[in-house]
């Protein structure tokens, strides 16, 4: 039995790579857009309506960093701790931490402010190793404050 060999033209090939090339992205599309860990939701529910505060909320926060009313972060093995400004008083500041997983928003979780000489920690215990994007939002004596941070929380 005698085979025949296919003779293939530049022509031909130049097709076939496209066909190849098409098929290719394809099979990624497909991918990303039907697996569970390929998952591109938005970080937070809300983003169109916080993008409209944002003009408010720089505002605020460059006021915070110009009247030297910014908190002070710090991370360890045992947590996070967040230390206001020694001019502060305790019983005075209210508000609230956010915690924003960028990899993965149901991690996300907020705090209340609970400020014991001028300090608030957060344990080791319900932070997740991984980078975390913190916004603490207080008040201190009828005046509003904003402050972002980003950290890596290793165990």
């Amino acid at each position: 039995m005698e085979m025949k060999k296919i003779k293939i033209n530049w022509g031909t090939g130049i097709v076939l790579a496209f066909i190849g090339f098409i098929l290719f992205i394809m099979f990624f599309v497909i991918r990303m857009n039907t697996r569970k860990e390929y998952d591109h939701e938005m970080v937070t529910e809300a983003y169109y309506s916080k993008e409209l505060s944002f003009d408010r909320d720089m505002q605020r926060e460059r006021r915070t960093l110009e009247s030297g009313m910014a908190p002070e972060i710090s991370v360890d093995r045992e947590g996070l701790e967040i230390v206001f400004p020694e001019r502060t008083l305790s019983e005075k500041i209210s508000g609230k931490v956010s915690f924003y997983r960028p990899s993965d928003r149901s991690g996300d979780f907020s705090v209340a402010l609970k400020v014991s000489d001028h300090r608030m920690f957060i344990p080791a215990a319900v932070l997740l190793p991984g980078r975390w994007d913190l916004e603490i939002d207080w008040i201190y004596e009828n005046d509003s404050y904003l402050s972002h941070k980003k950290i890596t929380f290793r165990e």
